[in-house]
């Protein structure tokens, strides 16, 4: 894929925890329309890496550029409204309030090259926020909780979406609508870099994958790559 044509890039990433050095010389892409997964166990740097690119975690090293331009070091907001969405493992709604005032607090303005969301096309792809727009956050689901944390995100209309461990905790069917939802998000042209530990999950929605393992990447390729390297993923995947 040519490089211009690459939504989100990386190059030689390194951050921090205080004294404790947690990813070393990251390096990935993620392509237009592209559906890419880092994958690893419990602790082997998704998550951070996630943070470091939209700045939760700023890198101590190496660049990161978004549509072309160089982000790291901008504080998390700037990244945010130039299109960089981001979906917390943790999710992050807002519990008091209803599904749509939470939609509303994520509204941005249309953004060139990026998908335009409203409530109602969010509805059209999570269908079970439809009949609860008037419901507090906090008495929904695990799983709503997350469709909404996504929708939130959506209607910032990014271009790119970082989505930590979509489905983590979540029910068989549950993980199959997010699976879904993916597929439509990235028919609608937009970017997904997930982070994941399912490997079923990952092969279900991704064109590629990366491996993070103790905070260095140790493979890149296509699922199907992956897939025929059973080498690959007893090594860095089997629990």
């Amino acid at each position: 894929m040519n490089a211009a044509n690459f939504v989100l890039t990386a190059a030689g990433l390194n951050a921090f925890y205080g004294q404790a050095h947690i990813l070393f010389d990251i390096g990935l892409q993620v392509g237009r329309g592209e559906v890419v997964v880092l994958l690893g166990r419990n602790g082997a740097g998704k998550s951070t890496t996630l943070k470091s690119l939209i700045g939760l975690v700023p890198p101590s090293g190496g660049e990161v550029r978004f549509r072309g331009e160089r982000i790291d070091g901008l504080e998390p907001f700037r990244i945010a409204q130039r299109g960089l969405g981001y979906v917390p493992e943790d999710r992050r709604i807002f519990t008091d309030l209803t599904v749509m005032e939470n939609l509303e607090v994520g509204r941005q303005g249309t953004r060139e090259g990026a998908p335009l969301w409203s409530p109602e096309r969010i509805f059209m792809l999570f269908p079970n926020l439809a009949e609860m727009q008037d419901r507090p956050a906090g008495r929904m689901s695990g799983g709503e909780q997350q469709m909404l944390a996504i929708a939130r995100t959506l209607m910032g209309n990014p271009s790119c979406v970082l989505l930590d461990e979509p489905s983590e905790g979540l029910a068989p069917v549950v993980v199959e609508q997010m699976a879904a939802a993916i597929g439509s998000l990235k028919s609608e042209g937009l970017s997904v870099l997930l982070s994941e530990q399912n490997l079923r999950f990952a092969n279900e929605v991704s064109d590629r994958a990366y491996i993070i393992e103790k905070g260095r990447i140790r493979f890149s390729g296509t699922m199907a790559e992956l897939n025929a390297h059973e080498d690959v993923r007893a090594t860095y995947l089997a629990v």
